[in-house]
């Protein structure tokens, strides 16, 4: 077994032992491979052990990878997760299966009016900013019932759910404050009668607190890739 195949391996583990602890099914939760920085043969690599579902950051990168890894497009599942700008939701919405990172309705509208005819409705998820962090992007809690549904009536886009990234901490209840938030935000727009089914949240430091509290799909690069390497 590889190194890689060795740590994804380790990674489900922690969600399995994760979500026992829960009395939950560790079937209901996805593992996201955070590939941003590493080069495609890494994702083939991460293929080829099981791993289907990859998360990428950048645009310019991930299109370049995602042209690379043609061959497999139809095995893989592409999920834009990173800060997108309103003039590079282009590519995004020719190229990807999910966004997680819509972080106010215009780069939703841009999304729709930009996702080609010929492909499903592109799978969204409305970001917050659960910690109310001036240095990160995200709609207020507040502000959260009025944007979903706003967006939640776009074509060519399907709100799946909600997205956070917490400020880190290391007390376990510290990790596990801020997505219990996001899951009573989450379960209040369910009983408003949106349909939601996703929660995006935890990564490779706090995943077991975020399945703890009801993630269904966990990013997670670091544990499974390794220390990544940015250009000076």
């Amino acid at each position: 077994m590889s190194d890689l195949a060795h740590n994804l391996d380790s990674v489900h583990r922690r969600i399995e032992r994760a979500a026992q602890s829960a009395g939950r099914d560790p079937a209901t939760i996805a593992l996201l491979a955070v590939s941003k920085t590493f080069p495609a043969d890494a994702v083939r690599e991460a293929h080829a052990a099981g791993q289907r579902a990859f998360g990428e950051n950048y645009v310019q990168e991930s299109i370049a990878k995602i042209e690379t890894l043609a061959d497999l497009r139809a095995e893989l599942e592409w999920h834009f997760i990173g800060p997108l700008q309103s003039n590079k939701t282009k590519p995004v919405a020719q190229h990807f299966d999910w966004v997680h990172s819509v972080d106010r309705l215009k780069i939703a509208q841009r999304l729709a009016e930009q996702r080609p005819d010929g492909l499903p409705p592109l799978n969204v998820c409305l970001q917050v900013n659960i910690s109310g962090e001036d240095t990160k992007s995200g709609v207020a809690p507040a502000e959260v019932p009025s944007v979903a549904r706003e967006i939640a009536a776009l074509p060519k886009l399907r709100l799946r759910g909600l997205m956070s990234i917490p400020e880190p901490a290391d007390d376990a209840e510290a990790q596990r404050a801020p997505h219990r938030a996001l899951r009573e935000l989450f379960e209040r727009l369910r009983a408003e009668g949106l349909e939601l089914d996703t929660l995006s949240m935890g990564m490779s430091s706090d995943l077991e607190a975020a399945v703890l509290e009801g993630a269904t799909i966990v990013r997670v690069g670091t544990a499974i890739f390794g220390a990544r390497q940015y250009a000076q």
